[in-house]
């Protein structure tokens, strides 16, 4: 691999087809038939940069031990992994609330009633450091997917899941009790990748703000 390209890993779904979108609008471009393909290393029609497609919790780690210099995950995703990486730039898409649900009935109960909060999720690390704050004793039950089924069958007393519009949420009976904070897409970069391709990672910030700074000056009409 050439000494200035630069590998960049992607989540996969549709923050990765965000992110391609940006990139392209920055001038990195993917050809249409790598986008089509199966393959899981894609390259820019430049032959700059190389993509490789990940599940979204493990892009920080292929990032913090160097085998992708760069990469785009939510905030989520970073707060849970605690990798060690740089965060340079917040790219404004992906947009969600970490946030504590239940049933209906639970909003506004004092969680002082409660001996122990059992809660349900994926972000285990995020709920036990949320609650912990708080004072509050929990009970951390470790869900990948249908979190918000815990609640609805007695498994857990609250949920603590990405919240995009809340409509799940809704549909099931439950609502938001907090947020416990926002998420969206962010660029982070291998910290020995950031001083040894330093001319390359920061033309890569450069495009990547010009971009975002014409869409935000597109949006409001400036």
């Amino acid at each position: 691999m050439p000494n200035n390209q630069l590998t960049i890993a992607l989540s996969k779904g549709r923050m990765q087809d965000d992110a391609l979108a940006l990139f392209a609008r920055a001038g990195i471009v993917v050809e249409e038939s790598e986008l089509k393909s199966r393959k899981l290393i894609i390259h820019s029609a430049d032959g700059r940069y190389s993509f490789i497609l990940v599940k979204p919790g493990d892009v920080p780690t292929y990032v913090e031990y160097g085998v992708a210099d760069a990469g785009i995950c939510g905030r989520d995703v970073l707060l849970e992994s605690e990798a060690d990486v740089h965060e340079p730039l917040d790219l404004k898409f992906g947009h969600c609330r970490i946030a504590v649900a239940g049933k209906r009935e639970v909003i506004g109960q004092d969680y002082n009633l409660l001996a122990t909060v059992r809660v349900a999720t994926k972000y285990q690390r995020i709920a036990s450091t949320y609650f912990q704050e708080k004072g509050v004793p929990i009970e951390v039950i470790p869900l990948s997917g249908s979190v918000e089924l815990a609640p609805l069958i007695g498994l857990s007393d609250r949920i603590v899941d990405l919240v995009e519009t809340g409509r799940t949420l809704k549909e099931n009976g439950l609502d938001v009790i907090e947020v416990i904070t926002e998420s969206t897409a962010r660029l982070v970069v291998n910290r020995a990748s950031f001083h040894l391709k330093r001319v390359e990672v920061g033309e890569l910030i450069a495009k990547l703000t010009e971009a975002l700074n014409y869409d935000r000056n597109h949006q409001t009409g400036y």
